[in-house]
């Protein structure tokens, strides 16, 4: 980030001090054309290491191909969906560093959720996002004013997961490169304002068979809503839930991660689960709020700032595991509407998740490796370090005239 080394220097580039060089390979299924760049084609790759040819622990993407790899040895197959809230600014790349990023021109005023109003001040700009992520092979299932100034929101159609968290992070792309042409710059920080509430990332997951149904859908059940989910759902929620405490370094990758994950803003704060529950770590969506063929569950502690592919890798290892090895969910479920602030509480810090992360006997090290978690961990350290010795605004205001 910033063109900065990392310090300490993460294991895999210990021997490579000299900035050697990686191979990337170009997966040809991703070719788009870009339409707001002359519709010139744009590939992803992924990175291997030039000696073995073998996936690179630290490539985001080669990590969730080989989870997804796991996957399809047993015939299971992941789905999933995304969503983005971010925040808008009618400001440019020279504006931000001349203001230092404080005192920003919002896209607009007041607290506009779902608003018919907004978008159509902008209509432009609102309706080149839509037709232009379509043609990029980014649908969009809702696009609309969220709860903020200049704050919108995009669903992002699901898919098999490795498309969808290509479609989620060429998204953060799209809607930088689209917006620079309106004069504006989306920023998709978790917590840009402390009197504001934050800008999630939910992650959204189904698991089918090979012949395309819902694992996670028991067509045998009742009225209520836990008689319509299978084990495989059960099994699949222990596992996030047991190892959640040890990924969310890889959830919430930011400083700025843990100030959105407070209490009164709809941020879940516990290691918890329900039913139509919008303040749990994972909320189970079931019939008749969806159909059947949609039962899923939302795991709703990313923020905006997530990567998408290290989150479901991270997500769907340990689900894998619940699965395999048949967890049962490490708490009670949360009843609608209840309080959950007896539940485990998860990390309030990024210094604190990676060294739950890092633990030697750490969920994480068990279903994501030792090579990916030891480096990935040294990049948190490294966000940390640069926090420590930070001289901040608040430290500025605070202290400047009363110490």
């Amino acid at each position: 980030m910033h063109d900065q080394g990392y310090q300490p220097v993460p294991p895999h580039f210990e021997h490579s001090r000299s900035f050697g060089d990686l191979l990337g390979t170009i997966d040809t299924q991703t070719m788009r054309r870009i339409p707001w760049n002359n519709n010139i084609p744009h590939f992803i790759v992924d990175f291997v290491d030039p000696d073995t040819m073998k996936p690179l622990d630290f490539c985001p993407r080669g990590l969730l191909k080989t989870i997804l790899k796991k996957y399809s040895d047993l015939e299971l197959f992941p789905m999933s969906g995304m969503e983005f809230e971010f925040f808008q600014f009618r400001e440019s790349p020279q504006s931000l560093v001349s203001k230092n990023g404080v005192g920003l021109e919002p896209l607009s005023q007041g607290m506009f959720g779902y608003s018919l109003l907004r978008p159509a001040q902008e209509q432009k700009y609102f309706n080149q996002i839509y037709d232009d992520c379509l043609q990029y092979r980014i649908p969009l299932e809702c696009y609309h004013t969220e709860t903020g100034p200049g704050v919108y929101e995009a669903a992002i159609e699901y898919a098999d997961t490795l498309e969808l968290a290509d479609r989620a992070h060429l998204f953060k792309t799209a809607v930088k490169q689209i917006g620079a042409q309106h004069g504006i710059v989306p920023c998709f920080m978790a917590k840009p304002y402390q009197n504001q509430p934050g800008c999630s990332g939910h992650i959204h997951f189904s698991l089918r068979n090979i012949n395309q149904e819902n694992l996670f859908y028991n067509p045998k059940g009742g009225k209520d809503a836990e008689s319509l989910v299978t084990d495989s759902l059960r099994h699949f929620v222990a596992g996030i839930l047991h190892g959640l405490p040890s990924i969310m370094a890889i959830l919430a990758p930011t400083i700025n991660s843990y100030k959105r994950l407070v209490a009164n803003y709809w941020a879940p704060l516990t290691v918890s689960y329900g039913f139509e529950h919008r303040q749990t770590a994972v909320r189970i969506i079931t019939p008749p709020v969806c159909s059947p063929s949609a039962t899923r569950i939302e795991v709703r502690v990313p923020g905006a700032d997530v990567n998408p592919y290290l989150a479901s890798a991270a997500i769907l290892a340990c689900g894998l595991e619940g699965i395999v090895s048949k967890l049962e969910p490490p708490v009670q479920v949360s009843e609608p509407g209840s309080d959950t602030s007896g539940r485990p509480r998860l990390a309030r810090s990024l210094q604190e998740a990676v060294v739950k992360m890092m633990d030697d006997n750490s969920f994480a090290r068990k279903v994501l490796g030792n090579a990916f978690v030891d480096h990935y961990g040294t990049t948190r350290l490294h966000e940390v370090r640069n926090w420590s010795v930070a001289v901040t605004d608040y430290e500025l205001k605070r202290y400047m005239e009363t110490m």
